[in-house]
Formats: C-alpha cells, sequence, structure tokens
C-alpha cells in the first residue's frame, strides 16, 4: 500500500489556492496523485473533491468537518477499492461504511494539531516550502478529556484504548459524503446513482442515541465552586497597586486584573442567558457589540444576536447581570456601568484592546476556571463523586446548568425562546423531566416479593 499523506491542507492555505489550475498544490501531493495507475482518475477525483469543499470554505469549523470525511472516502477509493471516486457502487459505499467503522491499525494515528510543518521563518512568507507531517492519519484516536484530567492529576501517562468511531461521525459521513456525490450529480460529474445514499441499511451502521444533555450540566455545589473560582482569580490582584511597585511590575498586575476580570465577565455572561460561544465570538456577518444589550420600553434588557442559521433573535437579561455581572464589567473598564445606545465598545475585546476574541481564545479562558475549580474541590477534600463532572466539563456546559436550573422555576415556552431552540419537545425533553420522575416513582417502591 502507498503512504498515506493529507491530500488538502489548513483552512487559511485552501484559500490561497488557485482554483482554476493545480498550480499552488504543495508538489509532494500532486506527485502522491500522479503515482496512481492512470484508470483511478486520481487526478480527476482529487479536482471534484477540492472544489465540493470549495462550497464550504467560508467557515473554518464546517471545512474541516468535510474535508476530514472526503479526504477519507478519496484516499480510500485510491489505496483499498482502487477505483474512480466518481464510478464507487452501492455496494462500494457500503465497504467503505464499514471500513471506516473499523480501519485498519496503519489508518489511525495520534490527534496532531499540523498536517504539514512551514518552512521557514517565524514570519510566513510565499517562498516558504512545507513537509508532511508523518505522524498524520487519517484516523485519530482521542483520550477521553475526563481520563485525561484524571491522568494528569495522577501523574500518569492516559490510557489509549482501541480507536471506535462515534455515533455522531457515522452520521456525518452518511450526511458529508452523501452530500458529495449529490453535488458531483448535480455538477454533471456523474451520472451513477449514490453510493452514499443508495444504502438500504443504514441503521446497520447508525444506532439512534438519546443524548442526555442533563448528563452535561454541573451540580449546584460544582457551580458554585465554579463562580467563586472566577471570582476569586479576579479578586486576587489588587484593583490598585502598590505604590512601592516600580511602572512594569504596575502595569503586569493591571494586565493580569484585566485578564481576570474578563474571565469573570465571560463566565457570567455565557450563564446568564444560556449563550452558545458563537453568540460571544460572532460572526461573518456579524461582531456582538455592548449596544446589542438594548432596553425596551418597559425597562427590560434585552440582548440581541446572530445565531445559528443567521437568524437573529433576542434572549431576555436578567436584572442581576445588568446590576452585577455587566456593571462590575463596564466599570473596571471606566465605562458607564450599562451599556447605552449606539455604544460603540466591543463586547470583549483583547488585552490590547483588539476587538473581539476567538473561540478557542474563550474556550480556554473557561478551562482554566474549570480547572481551578476541581483542584480547590480536592484540595478541600471533596470526594470524587462530588468533583469527578469537573474533568468533563466545557463551556457549552455553563448553558446546560443554568437552563436546567432555570427550568424549575421558568415556563418551558419562555425557556425555549431563550434558548432559541426550533422544537418545544427538544427544551421540554431536556430540562423539563416530569414524565421521567413520575414513571421512577411509580415504580421505585415496588418489589419482587410477595407478589
Amino acid at each position: 500500500m502507498a503512504n498515506l499523506i493529507p491530500l488538502f491542507e489548513s483552512h487559511d492555505r485552501f484559500l490561497e489556492l488557485n482554483h482554476n489550475n493545480l498550480s499552488q498544490e504543495q508538489p509532494v501531493v500532486i506527485s502522491y496523485l500522479e503515482s496512481f495507475p492512470g484508470d483511478l482518475c486520481a487526478i480527476d477525483g482529487y479536482r471534484a473533491v477540492r472544489s465540493f469543499l470549495r462550497s464550504y470554505e467560508r467557515n473554518s469549523a464546517t471545512f474541516n468537518s468535510y474535508r476530514t470525511h472526503v479526504e477519507r472516502l478519496l484516499l480510500w477509493t485510491l489505496l483499498v477499492c482502487k477505483k474512480p471516486l466518481l464510478e464507487m457502487t452501492r455496494q462500494d459505499g457500503e465497504r467503505f461504511m464499514e471500513f471506516c467503522i473499523k480501519p485498519p491499525v496503519d489508518w489511525i494515528g495520534p490527534v496532531v494539531k499540523a498536517r504539514y510543518h512551514r518552512v521557514g521563518g517565524r514570519t510566513p512568507k510565499p517562498t516558504d516550502t512545507y513537509t508532511i507531517n508523518t505522524q498524520w492519519r487519517p484516523f485519530f484516536l482521542t483520550v477521553k478529556k475526563p481520563d485525561l484530567k484524571l491522568a494528569m492529576e495522577q501523574n500518569r501517562e492516559p490510557e489509549v484504548k482501541p480507536y471506535k468511531m462515534k455515533q455522531d461521525s457515522i452520521a456525518q459521513i452518511f450526511a458529508v459524503c452523501g452530500s458529495f456525490f449529490q453535488w458531483a450529480a448535480d455538477e454533471g460529474l456523474s451520472n451513477n446513482a449514490n453510493p452514499i445514499r443508495a444504502i438500504k441499511q443504514k441503521s446497520n451502521y447508525k444506532q439512534r442515541v438519546v443524548a442526555d444533555e442533563k448528563a452535561k450540566a454541573l451540580t449546584v455545589l460544582q457551580w458554585s465552586f465554579v463562580l467563586e473560582t472566577a471570582k476569586l482569580m479576579a479578586d486576587q490582584v489588587p484593583a490598585e497597586p502598590d505604590n512601592e511597585l516600580d511602572d512594569a511590575e504596575k502595569e503586569a498586575l493591571k494586565t493580569k486584573r484585566k485578564f481576570y476580570e474578563r474571565t469573570l465577565f465571560i463566565v457570567a455572561t455565557i450563564y446568564s442567558m444560556y449563550l452558545r460561544v458563537s453568540d460571544i465570538v460572532g460572526r461573518d456577518n456579524w461582531q456582538p457589540m455592548m449596544s446589542d444589550f438594548r432596553k425596551d420600553d418597559h425597562g427590560n434588557w434585552w440582548f440581541h444576536v446572530i445565531g445559528k442559521g443567521n437568524k437573529s433573535a433576542k434572549i431576555s437579561v436578567k436584572d442581576e447581570y445588568m446590576n452585577v455581572w455587566m456593571a462590575r464589567y463596564r466599570t473596571f473598564l471606566k465605562l458607564t456601568p450599562a451599556p447605552y445606545p449606539n455604544d460603540s465598545a466591543p463586547l470583549l475585546q483583547s488585552l490590547k484592546g483588539r476587538a473581539g476574541l476567538s473561540e478557542g481564545h474563550i474556550r480556554s479562558l473557561v478551562q482554566e476556571v474549570f480547572d481551578y475549580a476541581l483542584e480547590r474541590m480536592r484540595a478541600e477534600g471533596f470526594p470524587d463523586d462530588d468533583i469527578k463532572n469537573l474533568r468533563s466539563a466545557s463551556l457549552h456546559w455553563l448553558r446546560h446548568t443554568s437552563a436546567t436550573a432555570d427550568a424549575k422555576v421558568r415556563d418551558h415556552k419562555d425557556l425555549q425562546a431563550d434558548l432559541r431552540h426550533q422544537s418545544l419537545a427538544t427544551t421540554v425533553d431536556t430540562y423539563y423531566n416530569s414524565r421521567d420522575e413520575e414513571r421512577h416513582r411509580s415504580n421505585k417502591n415496588l418489589s419482587i416479593e410477595d407478589r
């Protein structure tokens, strides 16, 4: 079998390609494709996949997801199926699904950050060259977050379990690869039936998994530690540095205080309004500003966002959030306690004043709070059952934790509106478990004896 190499690079590099020809592809990729027998039409398959991916180049996350699946597909047709990509049949599609569910060992590797290594100076230049990351593989092993955290606590290497494809990844293969072949038909590149959508027994590969979103929520105790920890991290730095410090030391303390005040504001903001990370990062056509908080004629505050699917929405804002957390952060920034119409301040900004933060940056800030909260709970002697959820916690858990708590006192339709669920059933099934409680209560005290 020929060596496996990544056929496509990062999203940024993909945007630089000349899609009229192959002049800006990595030479190693072209040589690799040309090494296959002509009847496999490797170059034609590559061009088709590249054109398909171009339809999704506006969003890096979507691009990366689609690239993963169609790149595997193209490599599989060349190395395993030994057939042109656009001549796949339903039987080939079934073989590909079986292959993805249980790939051979030499197709599996560790998670790598870079598919290619840039060879050049610190600042990227057009003359830079790139070499393949030899550790890259189409499939990769991951260690679950709680297992990784526990291993770090115990100062040992985490156990790496055998590869097992997740159910949502299997569903993505059907969706992405099915979309590719539909696109190819629409473009007149193939007259064959869609080999993925033609698979008869999809249930052989996909299982319906009922997500337990409540399992992704912190307990009351854990949330109290998380919020308290975020406050402690901000309050540990004096608002006014000691006059005995030199200017550099004073500036360093001010920067540190600004860093943790911003983190506290992020945690409080996401939790208070059940936000997704994109609601504070923004989108191509919208960047969140302080002026997106608006007061209506009744004195009620609303946060106006552009959400999933570029749908505009407004989210009701708690009075406590405006009076405590918003006021605290804005006062620290030497702004008025509350936003005002046409307020030009960005919702979030870098320590140097640049508007906006990346999704990865925000996730890392919140993760630091989770990690320190976990450390504090362990130091205070809480049993592992009380703290283990924090090893799995991610930023999105704040949304679920808050909604779970507020479901006890809010009408389900109001909560649905602020969560921006399309279906009321999603809100009810996730956060209102009255039927589960009734069901369990009817069975709880029954005995198998004395019937």
